[in-house]
């Protein structure tokens, strides 16, 4: 029997919990666990602002955790054509993404080709983008002073 691959596609940018989370959980149920580490332009284009952390860091960083078997740059933004490159049975998202739009066009997508989604926990208590928030509020209650010298 072929092996079970999954994939879990991310920026995983400021790396934390609810990143290892979603790759341990992921891996829990595939065999071979791709994790897919958008570009810095893909993050542009999802998020409307860069990543804090160059691409090349973050496949560092991913490729560096125990439940990934290997990495894949995401550089196109339909996981059809990921799909195509990588070849993968499952796709792991956070269910944030249930009952969404793009939630809805992604099962689609997938369902086309045989994959099959799967849904896990959304880590509420910590995000990317509330590590964001809290660093630029550190940063702006800072003396001008202090943010000089940490450029």
């Amino acid at each position: 029997m072929a092996p079970i691959v999954g994939y879990a596609p991310g920026i995983f940018d400021l790396f934390h919990v609810g990143h290892l989370n979603i790759l341990r959980r992921a891996k829990q149920h595939c065999d071979v666990l791709v994790a897919g580490v958008l570009s810095d332009e893909m993050c542009l284009r999802a998020k409307g602002q860069p990543p804090v952390i160059p691409a090349i860091e973050r496949l560092e960083i991913v490729e560096h955790v125990d439940f990934v078997d290997r990495v894949h740059e995401e550089v196109v933004p339909r996981k059809l054509d990921t799909w195509g490159a990588v070849g993968f049975d499952r796709i792991f998202k956070g269910d944030d993404w249930r009952g969404t739009d793009k939630g809805g066009r992604l099962e689609a997508d997938m369902a086309s080709v045989g994959v099959e989604v799967v849904y896990f926990p959304y880590t509420v208590t910590t995000s990317s983008t509330q590590l964001r928030r809290a660093l630029a509020a550190l940063q702006a209650a800072l003396p001008a002073e202090v943010v000089d010298l940490a450029d």
